[in-house]
């Protein structure tokens, strides 16, 4: 194998806006967000950290971390201070491909920061890749597929917007849908039911709570809607509440997902010890970049756990979930859910990613297979790249 050192480290924090049609679709949606979750603050772009690991001989690995306040806790600037303070001294000097060595430092020194160490990691294996030529899925045991099944996301609107959005998908080939739930039962009900009814039994059904109900309550709204065939139903009660979650799952036959509250491996471990979640929802910050997500979806597997892929990525990483989901596709059991494209204006990338269909094709070539649109990443930043060196 090649050896390859890491001498340097660039961080560009960027915000890209939605789309104006997004925008406006999401301002007609509960809370202006399209969704329960209790956030006040307007939701109208993503906030991004891209990483570039440059090694000793001029090549570049990319990663890209999504910052959200409400679920993330953590703001660009705060993800680079503690990649600049402290995590970059054990990743500069090291080969990219150590990355179980890279990680392990970074959990012996730094406590939580999944999303930093995350951005880091994802960028090892793409610099890895790039070192040996081959696409970043190789390092993860290869590709099971290069065309992966995607869920359309149907934000929280009164029934008839979100069966329009419904239909604007299904005609595109879209075969699974996510839909935001939460404002009360009785409108779930008509939501899901308005759902199956339209599209048959052909489709997926998965369901997002935000946080939206009690347990109590979140088992009486589970319940209504089990008869019209639910593949999951997503974080239903408080993010931190993982006993009101255990109580939830053991009362319902849905299989519940935890997403704001799973940020961390020992958060997927905890829940599942406590028998809280039967799906795990993995992306680039949660549980912290590939090598967590490993870990992950192999403790998942043993346990009969189903695994889901979703964010609202750049291109960067929309192409690193693209590559995770293809190298563990037996494993996961639903189909990938990526709506950065649909949602941002702009992905960052030279050449689109293949959405067609209702499907993601794997991008080809080395590393993620995507090269970063350098002209889009000064357009966007917000700030001046902070480099680190040796």
């Amino acid at each position: 194998m090649k050896t390859t050192r890491i001498t340097r480290i660039d961080l560009t924090p960027l915000y890209v806006p939605f789309h104006q049609h997004i925008r406006d679709l999401m301002s007609r949606g509960a809370g202006g967000l399209g969704m329960a979750i209790p956030a006040e603050e307007e939701w109208l772009g993503g906030d991004f950290v891209i990483c570039a690991l440059h090694d000793d001989e001029g090549r570049a690995g990319w990663g890209e971390a999504f910052v959200w306040l409400p679920e993330t806790g953590a703001s660009p600037d705060q993800i680079i201070d503690i990649i600049r303070a402290s995590l970059s001294r054990y990743v500069i000097g090291e080969s990219p491909f150590n990355v179980e060595k890279i990680m392990h430092r970074m959990e012996s020194n730094v406590a939580r920061c999944e999303v930093a160490k995350g951005l880091l990691d994802m960028a090892c294996y793409d610099l890895a890749a790039r070192t040996v030529g081959v696409g970043a899925c190789e390092l993860m045991g290869g590709a099971c597929t290069h065309e992966l099944p995607l869920c359309a996301l149907v934000p929280l609107m009164e029934t008839a917007s979100m069966l329009e959005i419904g239909r604007m998908f299904y005609e595109e080939g879209y075969r699974s849908f996510r839909l935001k739930l939460g404002t009360n039962i009785n409108d779930d009900i008509e939501k899901v039911r308005s759902f199956r009814e339209t599209f048959g039994s052909g489709i997926r059904l998965r369901i997002d709570y935000n946080q939206a109900y009690p347990a109590a309550d979140a088992v009486r709204a589970i319940r209504a809607i089990e008869a019209y065939g639910i593949d999951f139903a997503e974080q239903p009660v408080r993010a931190t509440d993982f006993l009101g979650m255990a109580e939830v799952q053991r009362l319902v036959s849905t299989p519940v997902m935890a997403h704001e509250g799973c940020f961390s491996l020992r958060d997927f471990i905890t829940l599942a010890q406590l028998g809280a979640v039967r799906v795990l929802g993995l992306n680039s910050e949660r549980p912290g970049g590939v090598t967590m997500a490993l870990r992950a979806i192999a403790i998942a597997e043993s346990r009969g756990i189903g695994v889901v892929i979703h964010n609202q990525p750049l291109g960067i990483a929309s192409a690193m979930h693209l590559h995770l989901a293809a190298a563990r596709f037996h494993s996961l059991g639903h189909a990938v859910e990526l709506l950065g494209h649909v949602m941002l204006e702009d992905d960052l990338i030279i050449s689109p990613i293949d959405y067609t269909g209702g499907t993601a094709k794997l991008p080809d070539g080395p590393g993620w297979g995507v090269k970063p649109d350098m002209d889009a990443l000064e357009k966007y930043r917000t700030a001046e790249t902070t480099t680190i060196t040796e």
